[in-house]
């Protein structure tokens, strides 16, 4: 049968300490939840757009009540800047460009120099 005795040492107890805040990593990610969002639009690559859309809501919910005080923008900006770029990627499915004009990224031979 156990015994009901308390067996701890109450000299060998340490009072808790609160870590110190580490502020490098809330800052990665802030500066890439706000550049994935321009790499999405410049690329028009659609998983970059939702890679920037769950970094940029993963930000927003993690984020303290020193990294909202030090932050330059809000953490809802930056939902809302890659939700928009996201859109523009899926932009060309929903308004396809006029036929018979050619997309600016697609690669073919140079035109030929009127002389």
């Amino acid at each position: 049968m156990a015994s009901k005795k308390d067996m701890r040492r109450p000299d060998l107890i340490v009072p808790y300490q609160e870590p110190a805040p580490k502020g490098d990593a809330a800052e990665f990610t802030s500066t890439l939840s706000s550049t994935l969002p321009m790499a999405a639009i410049f690329t028009r690559n659609r998983y970059i757009g939702w890679a920037s859309v769950v970094f940029s809501i993963q930000g927003w919910l993690g984020e303290s009540e020193e990294t909202s005080k030090s932050s330059t923008t809000p953490g809802y900006f930056t939902v809302g800047m890659s939700v928009m770029a996201l859109a523009v990627t899926y932009l060309p499915m929903f308004l396809p460009p006029p036929p018979g004009s050619r997309a600016a990224t697609t690669t073919g031979p140079a035109a030929p120099v009127a002389a």
